[in-house]
């Protein structure tokens, strides 16, 4: 089981950045593929990054690509998202998970935490 803490949204005009932690609790963290996820009002939560258990191998929506960076400190079960240039559209609740697997050509998780709130303005 894995517990997740996310903490680091805001408010931040076009442009910006802005780095997204997620703290995770287990004994099982290293070993696990963690990843990012985001949802807006009235559509299905879409998969943002993922970084597999040693941080050595990383994968990005093509929205994000460039952009973003998912990184990990296994040392602090911490899971990290830099997020530069937002877009008016990466507006969203953005959702850590854990355990991420691979199935017809999408990722899902049974793990999610409690999401926190990024919002870009004009």
């Amino acid at each position: 089981q894995v517990q997740l803490v996310e903490s680091g949204g805001g408010l931040v005009q076009a442009g910006a950045s802005l780095r997204l932690s997620c703290a995770a609790s287990g004994r099982t963290f290293r070993t696990i593929v963690m990843g990012w996820f985001r949802q807006t009002p009235g559509k299905e939560r879409e998969f943002v990054a993922a970084i597999n258990y040693s941080g050595g191998s990383t994968d990005y929506a093509a929205s994000v690509k460039g952009r973003f960076t998912i990184s990990r400190d296994n040392a602090e079960n911490t899971v990290y998202l830099q997020m530069n240039s937002l877009k008016l559209e990466d507006t969203a609740v953005y959702y850590c998970a854990a355990d991420l697997t691979y199935r017809r050509g999408a990722y899902s998780s049974d793990y999610w935490g409690q999401g926190t709130q990024v919002t870009v303005s004009s």
